[in-house]
């Protein structure tokens, strides 16, 4: 059976796509007609797709009982509604990257307390500019979002930092013992925090969640990091209070255009000092990304056995 998979995500796991016995995974491109043509060419029914936006041909080419699998958690690249419509099952491979997000999170924090960005950037320029940074310790975090990375990320804050860590989300957590404070009040949440971390998922409600107003509610010395979805921050409202000074800085994986390109073009985060930006990084390490080919396959192999109610499905 051809598994089509999309090729930045086939080059991430080669090893695990390439000697699997139970399935002929063949790369494809990314965009969504080069992805169909693809998977019509090799009469495949299963497709491992990356973070772009599907929206019609991939779900006329795939026939009724096929399978697309997000290589990641966030699934809203994928038409779910579109997908059901089809007969086409659709899941994701959560649990399995939780680590590698969680500590990019964190190292993005330490990134921007210590501006090490910035200072190895001047020193290569031959710039000796020994810039003051902040401690990470006794200062506090506000996890927003306190599913399974969120919950780690305090876990490492709180214990191998000795952060204070609050959890806000809209629903109580299954575990809430690696936060100090729980609430259901976002203002509570992050007026004393010293790094606001975000861990929502993307999805319509969540559209531009951290917004002017909430970003006002934050305090002018903390630092904003997401390594959630792009889709989830105002980047024009965090350009404001960056440049404004009401805000001290943010550390971005993710954003609304990927690669980068600014909401609008006169308010370009690339422009500005404070901010770290990384590529979408949370879940590349080598680890992860095995795990998560090991998982995509395992989802579709568990749907050519009858075994849906097993897989990681995926439907809103």
């Amino acid at each position: 059976m051809k598994v089509v998979v999309t090729e930045p995500e086939y080059k991430k796991a080669l090893s695990v796509f390439q000697n699997t016995e139970e399935f002929q995974c063949v790369p494809a491109p990314s965009d969504e007609v080069g992805l169909a043509a693809r998977i019509r060419e090799t009469d495949a029914k299963f497709a491992v797709v990356g973070v772009n936006k599907y929206s019609r041909e991939l779900y006329d080419a795939i026939p009724t009982g096929g399978v697309i699998v997000r290589f990641g958690v966030g699934h809203d690249g994928v038409d779910k509604t579109l997908a059901k419509s089809k007969g086409i099952l659709c899941c994701n491979t959560p649990g399995v990257l939780d680590d590698s997000v969680a500590e990019c999170a964190v190292g993005l924090m330490l990134v921007s307390a210590r501006h090490l960005g910035a200072c190895s950037a001047a020193n290569k320029a031959g710039v000796w500019n020994p810039c003051m940074g902040a401690e990470l310790a006794q200062k506090t975090l506000a996890v927003i979002g306190c599913g399974h990375i969120g919950r780690k990320v305090a876990k490492i804050a709180k214990y191998g930092l000795g952060m204070k860590t609050v959890g806000f989300d809209m629903a109580e957590p299954k575990d809430a013992s690696e936060f100090d404070e729980f609430t259901f009040d976002f203002n509570h949440a992050v007026k004393n925090a010293d790094v606001v971390s975000l861990h929502i998922p993307g999805n319509p409600a969540t559209r531009d969640f951290i917004n002017q107003d909430r970003l006002k509610m934050m305090k002018r010395s903390v630092i904003l990091v997401n390594t959630a979805r792009g889709s989830i921050l105002d980047e024009d409202a965090l350009f404001d209070a960056l440049q404004s000074g009401s805000i001290a800085g943010a550390a971005l994986d993710v954003f609304k255009t990927e690669p980068y390109a600014p909401q609008d073009p006169e308010k370009d985060l690339r422009a500005l000092a404070g901010i770290v930006m990384t590529p979408h990084i949370g879940s590349s390490t080598v680890d992860a990304c095995e795990r998560m080919a090991r998982a995509a396959l395992r989802n579709i192999a568990l749907a050519t056995q009858g075994r849906i109610n097993e897989m990681h499905l995926v439907t809103e």
